[in-house]
């Protein structure tokens, strides 16, 4: 069974509710890190419905098609992988399996490059995180990220806390995640792959932090720093096309 059928068969799971299915995984031999394969499908993106702690740059929730499938990182960029390709680990909190930060976009956006992929776009990052749920969040805070009520002021190893359905670790929390797109109000309406302003000055790192309040550790959150900003909470998850 080829990649393209199985994400024809999990299309309807990722959209109406838990998969009944494994997802496909792959070993990028550049940087020995799991990818777990996103097929396509359709969510609301921005607050969630019943969210009382959204920001006014989460709305309009709206109807967004990814049309094709992608892998993606099970977890984010370990200091290990990131060593490996790069000859280099900028961390500030060092360990092999603690997710590397203190990188600025740019160098995000290299790393994804040289192992053969890419950022993920916002859209294609929030669908991810979702994994079919409709809710604030995946899964139990408490349960799903580290943040700044259980982190101890550090980040941690990476895929210690239960996944969300698609098998991704700390979409929520431990180190945000740069993505590809430029920072910019939603539009109202149904979109298909959006991929963001044209340009601008400011990207819009997600997910939150081993020290992000609650109310940043949601999968709707959006932050936005400049591109050469660098810091010690945040990190890389590369996605790639087939």
């Amino acid at each position: 069974m080829t990649i393209r059928t199985i994400a024809v068969l999990l299309t309807a799971c990722a959209v109406a509710g838990p998969l009944s299915a494994q997802q496909p995984t792959r070993v990028n031999p550049k940087d020995g890190l799991t990818y777990v394969w996103i097929p396509p499908g359709k969510f609301q993106m921005g607050c969630s419905a019943g969210d009382a702690e959204c920001f006014d740059n989460e709305k309009p929730a709206h109807q967004v098609t990814i049309t094709k499938g992608f892998w993606l990182g099970r977890t984010s960029v370990t200091q290990q992988a990131y060593q490996r390709v790069t000859g280099k680990n900028p961390a500030s909190h060092k360990g092999a399996n603690l997710p590397v930060e203190e990188v600025d976009w740019n160098e995000a956006q290299a790393y994804c490059k040289a192992i053969g992929g890419r950022l993920p776009t916002e859209a294609e990052w929030e669908y991810a995180a979702r994994a079919g749920s409709t809710g604030v969040r995946y899964g139990n805070l408490d349960e799903i990220a580290w943040y700044d009520k259980n982190s101890g002021n550090q980040s941690q190893e990476v895929g210690q806390k239960s996944p969300n359905v698609f098998g991704l670790y700390d979409m929520l929390g431990n180190t945000w995640q740069w993505v590809a797109d430029w920072s910019g109000p939603y539009q109202a309406g149904a979109e298909s792959d959006p991929t963001g302003p044209a340009s601008g000055t400011l990207k819009q790192p997600r997910g939150g932090s081993w020290g992000s309040t609650s109310r940043l550790t949601r999968a709707s959150y959006r932050g936005y720093v400049e591109i050469t900003h660098r810091g010690g909470k945040l990190g890389i998850r590369c996605a790639a096309g087939e």
